[in-house]
């Protein structure tokens, strides 16, 4: 596509106002842009994927965080690939696909510099979002780092089903894993963690306490807990943790919408008889495993040993639905908006 066709305005996502509870649909409003040819070092991107993911509700409030708060009245960011379509940038040339951080809109124009080429022939360009991007090497960095995994650990996960959950799951069982439990929220999640992601064993959070589901499917005890969920699922991993266990803060969506401080687990002071561990990361910490995540990952995606599943939704004007399914738990792997 030449410079002279391409169209002069993109639609975006804006935050109008901070959501109090759950996001609401007039919080935010999808805007007509004009799109902004590039300068010097810059590149102007058509998306063709774009991300949404449980921690953009933290950038949708005001409070102090790891990542700046999302501008009111402005496009909101997120995870998104695509093609070059023009640019003023030195070794990045029309047609070049790569993966950055201008999403929630049709056409991004930015430095290229915060831009990583992705090679559509070595992976689907939605894979770069997910399995094999963000969510995987946060899965990857997640276990083997922090939660220093070991072969023959057992390893709990939650929120199983998940982007992040189903990636943990499947890493340790290549690794090694004694057992590998996982939750959903579906009973058809849970069936889809063991027939198809190999888990030894699942259950649906919804169909019990989860402290019991737990314990009759790791009698023997966790040695690693990875947390997408907090809540009952980490004082339930607290109570089923082995002699020095580790449990890895990831997420806590069960929180992310409180209008309240939720309750901590009550069951803390059981740590001091384990030994164990309690510590929450940031992928961004560790980036530098990045080449080696993708040479693992991908030599696991490409035989097969590491399947995923991605939720696609179709059309820029349904982003936010799709962010707000995300909340609700309605996706099975990655959540991603296809343009």
């Amino acid at each position: 596509m030449t410079e002279s066709a391409l169209p002069t305005t993109s639609r975006e996502w804006r935050l109008l106002s901070r959501p109090v509870g759950w996001p609401k649909p007039e919080d935010f409003e999808l805007a007509e842009a004009e799109i902004r040819q590039p300068g010097p070092g810059e590149v102007l991107v058509r998306n063709a994927y774009v991300s949404v993911d449980p921690y953009m509700r933290g950038r949708m409030s005001a409070a102090k965080s790891y990542v700046a708060p999302f501008e009111l009245g402005k496009a909101m960011q997120g995870g998104a690939v695509g093609e070059v379509v023009a640019s003023a940038a030195e070794g990045v040339s029309v047609g070049d696909h790569v993966l950055h951080f201008g999403g929630w809109r049709e056409y991004a124009t930015f430095d290229a510099k915060q831009a990583v080429k992705v090679d559509p022939e070595a992976a689907p360009l939605s894979t770069y979002l997910g399995v094999l991007g963000m969510t995987g090497l946060t899965a990857y960095a997640g276990l083997l780092r922090t939660g220093s995994f070991k072969e023959g650990d057992s390893v709990f996960v939650s929120g199983a089903a998940g982007a992040v959950g189903s990636q943990v799951g499947q890493i340790a069982r290549l690794k090694g894993a004694s057992r590998v439990i996982g939750s959903a929220g579906s009973d058809e999640k849970v069936k889809l963690l063991v027939e198809e992601y190999g888990f030894d064993a699942a259950f649906n959070y919804k169909n019990g306490p989860v402290a019991a589901q737990l314990r009759e499917a790791a009698p023997d005890g966790v040695d690693v807990y990875f947390d997408n969920v907090g809540g009952d699922h980490l004082e339930a991993a607290i109570g089923s943790l082995n002699e020095k266990g580790r449990i890895v803060i990831c997420g806590m969506i069960s929180v992310y919408n409180n209008t309240e401080a939720a309750p901590g687990p009550k069951n803390l002071a059981r740590l001091i008889a384990t030994r164990g561990r309690i510590e929450g990361f940031l992928v961004g910490d560790h980036y530098d495993l990045q080449q080696e995540f993708v040479q693992e990952v991908g030599g696991w995606v490409r035989s097969g040993e590491l399947k995923y599943r991605e939720t696609v939704v179709e059309g820029i004007e349904n982003n936010l639905e799709a962010f707000l399914g995300v909340l609700r738990g309605d996706n099975t792997g990655k959540m991603i908006v296809k343009l």
